[in-house]
């Protein structure tokens, strides 16, 4: 049976440095309230913004099991109408004379694809639309934000594949498997600089600049991902930065980009940064599960990919709290001769999975928190239910 969180966090040695990097905790505030010298509510009250704008709802109570409503609308299925055509609109942007580059270019964009974020973007700018008394209307310029998103995150992809040397993405093999490593990465930087030209057309500078930190991100989270801590405080914070950095960040920012096209209140945009960020951070957390709980054919690509990678996620380094032998392999990156497999049995037969999904549990609590501010509306309340989805993903 899993340790309750908040304990395994009070006995964490990383807690503290963890917790100072996400939420601004002390180590005395958190384990004074973890233990219940305080009141759970005050807990949660450190996770939020303490100033409160008249204009912003106040943030009802949220109970700690996420669950589901019936009554509220599938938000992939609330967003379809704003995302038709999403994957033509974005072949239209990579229009080029030379057949092969054409092919590279739309191997990944074949409507096969979750769509993950450019629906949250869509979500987000309709709530912060009705929000701002624009009655829930979006703007052309908050859909090609939506249409940015995925090109980003299509383009990381290509590059990653080329990094890890992957050979299947999406149930099908990669760019760099098909046409070799080269093309990937120019195919990669193509799409990049298409997303690049759609970005300035919008014509907003502050959004050109929110939206291009996102591009420092990716690459200062892949030379993260390049290295590894030999502290164990500096572990966890050096993994959860990179995750924000890696997968994280676009959906922070990209947010925060539509909600900067209708509204010019700072908390309003600040709202929709930390809700993209802390969903963002959960769902890489339980991606980083599925890497030992489910199977390859489910995945579209092979599992325990991470630890061949010579990576330690969350898994991993919640079970190097119960199993101190995983340091030495976490240190030299699982390259030693049976290292994937033994490091695969002790995450399996540690708390580490349950401790991770925990951890999730906690980003989506709080960005339950930060997007209730917002007016109520379908939208608001699709991103609410979609914390739910996240967690409950198989693949």
């Amino acid at each position: 049976m899993a340790v309750p969180w908040s304990r395994c966090w009070r006995s964490s040695p990383g807690a503290a440095v963890l917790l100072d990097w996400c939420c601004g905790f002390s180590r005395r505030a958190f384990t004074h309230a973890a233990s219940g010298g305080g009141r759970t509510e005050s807990l949660l009250a450190c996770l939020c913004f303490r100033h409160r704008n008249r204009c912003l709802y106040r943030t009802p109570r949220v109970c700690c099991s996420i669950c589901s409503d019936t009554k509220l609308k599938d938000p992939f299925s609330l967003a379809q109408k704003d995302l038709q055509n999403l994957y033509e609109d974005i072949k239209k942007q990579l229009l080029v004379s030379k057949a092969e580059l054409k092919a590279l270019c739309d191997y990944y964009f074949d409507g096969k694809g979750k769509a993950f974020r450019p629906m949250i973007v869509i979500l987000m700018a309709r709530a912060c639309n009705v929000h701002s008394n624009k009655e829930g209307v979006l703007l052309p310029a908050q859909r090609s934000i939506a249409m940015i998103s995925e090109m980003i995150h299509t383009a990381s992809l290509v590059h990653d594949d080329v990094i890890d040397d992957s050979d299947t993405r999406r149930g099908k093999n990669t760019i760099n498997q098909v046409w070799g490593e080269r093309k990937a990465i120019l195919a990669g930087d193509f799409i990049l600089s298409a997303a690049s030209m759609a970005l300035a057309r919008i014509g907003n500078t502050t959004v050109v600049s929110v939206l291009s930190q996102v591009i420092e991100d990716l690459v200062r989270g892949e030379f993260m991902q390049l290295g590894s801590k030999e502290n164990e405080n500096e572990r966890f914070k050096h993994y959860l930065e990179k995750t924000f950095k890696k997968t994280a960040s676009l959906i922070a920012n990209s947010c925060k980009a539509v909600s900067i096209l209708v509204n010019s209140d700072p908390e309003v945009h600040e709202i929709a940064y930390q809700y993209g960020r802390n969903v963002g951070i959960a769902f890489q957390l339980v991606d980083d599960i599925l890497d030992f709980t489910s199977s390859a054919k489910r995945l579209g690509k092979p599992s325990a990919a991470d630890l061949r990678l010579g990576l330690a996620t969350g898994p991993v380094l919640f079970a190097c709290q119960q199993f101190p032998e995983l340091h030495a392999m976490i240190m030299r990156r699982f390259s030693s001769d049976g290292d994937v497999d033994r490091a695969w049995q002790y995450v399996l037969k540690s708390d580490g999975v349950e401790q991770t999904n925990y951890l999730a549990q906690h980003y989506c609590q709080e960005a339950i928190h930060q997007i209730s501010r917002l007016r109520p509306s379908t939208e608001r309340d699709a991103l609410i239910q979609l914390t739910e989805l996240v967690l409950r993903r198989d693949k």
